[in-house]
């Protein structure tokens, strides 16, 4: 049974201080020490962006392979991404799978951070509301991926939703709901407005959940 909407908003705290309590602070583990790291300069704040890309529907230590593959290659920037062959992105990309279709989205985001928007630094003046509709019209994009920008590279306080969340919604009852807008709601609701936590939780909830397979 679903729990109603106040109570929810305690689970739902109380949840996450067990889950720091279990797993400690993500940006301690390796997985999540980059992601999580606070805060991160420019060319940090590139890496989120390209590897938002490689995670998607991809095991994280095959992500690791290309994101080497791509650094040893000094392509782990939009610029350089944007200058690069489709065919070297898709071959040192390769591990990620989907190389073909990532190495389009990859060229994709880096046209627009680079040509549309002028760089990072001019994409952190565009309020959030503006950037995620401007993330969303890219194609490869979605909520997720453009979430996971927005919290993990921009420090937006926007909580990502992904098959993680939805497993630990439906096995804590919070919800028998599991559309993103509807899940992120619940969440957002129920937290202190803050980047920092949602970055914690999240990670939190991928630690967890993928101890549960």
């Amino acid at each position: 049974m679903v729990v109603d909407s106040l109570d929810k908003k305690r689970k739902i705290i109380d949840l996450y201080y067990n889950l720091l309590e279990k797993h400690g602070e993500p940006a301690l583990t390796p997985q999540w020490s980059f992601w999580c790291k606070r805060p991160k300069n420019s060319e940090e704040k590139e890496r989120i962006v390209i590897e938002s890309i490689l995670t998607q529907r991809a095991n994280w230590k095959n992500v690791e392979l290309a994101v080497s593959k791509l650094q040893k290659s000094n392509l782990m920037s939009l610029q350089n991404i944007l200058s690069t062959p489709n065919k070297k992105i898709e071959f040192l990309i390769k591990p990620s799978g989907f190389y073909i279709q990532k190495a389009k989205r990859l060229k994709n985001l880096a046209k627009f951070f680079v040509k549309g928007l002028g760089g990072i630094e001019k994409a952190e003046t565009l309020k959030t509301a503006e950037l995620k509709i401007k993330l969303l019209e890219i194609d490869g994009v979605g909520d997720e991926t453009a979430d996971d920008i927005l919290l993990y590279a921009f420090e937006r306080p926007v909580f990502v939703i992904d098959e993680y969340t939805r497993r630990f919604a439906l096995k804590h009852n919070l919800t028998n709901k599991l559309t993103y807008h509807h899940m992120q709601q619940i969440f957002e609701n129920a937290l202190e407005k803050d980047y920092k936590i949602y970055q914690d939780y999240h990670a939190l909830i991928v630690i967890e959940m993928k101890g549960q397979k």
